[in-house]
């Protein structure tokens, strides 16, 4: 119970601090080398390209926490990271209430559409992995 449970709260943290980091990344990027289209957060907050580069790397990020989660998790990978983009999903529902002007309320909602599918895919692509780790290890025996 406990490695599960810190396996769906390693995901969080790692879809967390790998959106955090693109998006301070990106955003200071965008603004050192495009002044003019970008002289202020709020005109990076106003870009549709940029709401579309944030939901891409969003998505990747919460794909890159099913991979964790379901890497950590001792049993049922694929569950657990359900489990943790469905919490991701209920936190994201309380993003959109504080920050309602970031998005269309249609942006939100197709945003919030792909959370758990991204984790799940997050997931898949652990458990890929690891059949094809084993079966590369056993072929080499």
């Amino acid at each position: 119970m406990t490695r599960s449970v810190l396996a769906v709260l390693a995901g969080i943290a790692t879809l967390t601090i790998v959106s955090f980091a693109i998006e301070a990344a990106v955003n200071a990027s965008l603004r050192y080398f495009f002044p003019i289209a970008f002289p202020n957060p709020a005109a990076l907050d106003a870009s549709i390209p940029v709401k579309v580069f944030m939901t891409i790397y969003t998505l990747l990020s919460i794909a890159v926490g099913g991979y964790v989660t379901a890497r950590i998790a001792p049993r049922f990978p694929l569950r657990h990271a359900v489990i943790m983009g469905a919490i991701e999903l209920l936190m994201t529902i309380g993003v959109m209430f504080e920050l309602s002007g970031l998005l269309p309320v249609w942006g939100w909602i197709a945003n919030m559409a792909c959370i758990v599918p991204a984790a799940w895919w997050g997931a898949k692509l652990a458990e890929n992995r690891q059949v094809s780790s084993h079966h590369h290890t056993n072929r080499s025996q």
